[in-house]
């Protein structure tokens, strides 16, 4: 991360967990921000937005946002094995010594947002996956994991052997590894192999007590076990949405041992910020690209911003048959079941563009004949205006052009 890390602005100030620290990053949402004065935390440093656009998303994986679906690809083709080193000397410390930002006013209470969650599984090998921690007190979280996924399947597996989950939480490490965190990869795939193609040579790994691996020179770990039958309330969180998240009964994670770096600089996420967004969006726009693949030539896809890089999506095709535009639709849907609302445009239409993808629908979509609507759906837990059980309507828009029609075609000068 300190490589990484471009001090757009600093802070000097003494600036406050409560709140204010997430009200500046906001203030500056494009803007990598590095705080010199935590109020109450003298032995941390803070940064945050790292990566808050496309382009610093693009930069930190080593790819441009024209090609970021080919090279993302490639990359999951060809992972490369994370080497195990000695690492440097630690710092002891712990929980109560952690600058733990609370972000908005009804937050269930202070909330770790950035960690990677490390487990490993007797079958299934390594899991990487980035959760919420609601701290609880001194030794204790509660941890979001949302059901069938993953972390999920590792904590029930756990459960059926009689045991607790071993865990570490790694904070503030290179982006590469955070986007590769985020990434839905197969179970058992290793996420830290993506890592390391992402960044072209093996990702650096150290052991922690508990036997589990992190990257060497993560900012802070937290180990600790996952206690599948000790729950407590998580939530209200403000999600991707920018709405907050119910309360759910989760499993709470047990704190064993907290280390840092020297100097250690404590890396801050805020939720549904741009950052959030193109961690949670960027990494399913793969998905919806290879589900269209399957039915039409398709040139492009994304989550859109205005769409809270989660609910709505833009798909670029070549059309070659009348049905292309529907048929990308449905299999939009497939390759990302969150999504509510997907157009589907030309390959001559810049998807990044709104302007671009609004003249699309505009002279090329007629609701009548050119709609998909599809009642009664499953839809994302995150969209507020979901009914019981995420249940929605979801609609697709083919604004490409009918084929061997006149008329369609921009004016060009000659």
């Amino acid at each position: 991360m300190r490589d990484f890390l471009r001090k757009d602005v600093t802070i000097t100030k003494e600036v406050s967990t409560e709140y204010e620290i997430a009200r500046i990053l906001s203030e500056n949402k494009e803007s990598t921000v590095f705080f010199e004065n935590v109020k109450g935390y003298p032995d941390f440093t803070m940064a945050g937005n790292l990566t808050p656009t496309r382009e610093r998303v693009c930069e930190a994986i080593g790819t441009t946002p024209e090609d970021y679906i080919s090279y993302v690809a490639k990359a999951i083709d060809n992972p490369i094995e994370p080497v195990v080193v000695e690492g440097e000397a630690r710092v002891e410390t712990s929980l109560d010594k952690l600058p733990i930002l609370r972000h908005f006013e009804k937050d269930a209470g202070r909330y770790i947002s950035s960690g990677i969650v490390v487990a490993n599984d007797p079958e299934y090998g390594r899991n990487v996956s980035i959760h919420r921690m609601l701290l609880l007190d001194d030794s204790t979280f509660t941890i979001r994991i949302v059901e069938r996924r993953h972390l999920d399947h590792y904590v029930q597996r756990a459960k059926e052997r009689g045991e607790p989950l071993d865990v570490a939480v790694a904070i503030g490490f290179h982006p590469a590894v955070l986007f590769a965190s985020a990434y839905c990869v197969p179970e058992g795939y290793d996420e830290f192999k993506l890592a390391s193609a992402l960044l072209r040579k093996p990702l650096e790994l150290v052991k922690c007590g508990n036997g589990i691996e992190v990257p060497a020179n993560a900012e802070i770990v937290i180990e600790g076990q996952i206690m599948p039958d000790e729950l407590a309330s998580e939530g209200p969180f403000a999600d991707v949405t920018g709405t907050y998240d119910i309360v759910r009964k989760q499993p709470t994670l047990k704190v064993s041992r907290v280390t840092t770096r020297e100097n250690p600089i404590y890396y801050a996420l805020l939720p549904s910020a741009g950052e959030h967004r193109m961690l949670m969006g960027m990494p399913r726009e793969p998905g919806i690209y290879s589900a269209v693949s399957k039915v039409a030539n398709v040139k492009n896809a994304c989550l859109t911003d205005g769409g809270c890089s989660w609910l709505h999506g833009v798909v670029s095709i070549k059309k070659e048959n009348e049905e292309d535009g529907k048929n990308a639709i449905n299999a939009a849907f497939e390759g990302h079941p969150s999504m509510k609302h997907v157009i589907v445009v030309d390959s001559d239409v810049d998807i990044f563009d709104t302007n671009e993808v609004e003249y699309a629908v505009a002279t090329r979509f007629q609701a009548n004949r050119d709609a998909v609507i599809i009642e009664g759906a499953k839809g994302s837990s995150l969209d507020p205006s979901a009914g019981e059980g995420s249940v929605t309507t979801k609609v697709g828009i083919d604004a490409t052009k009918p084929l061997g029609k006149e008329g369609y075609d921009r004016a060009e000068f000659g």
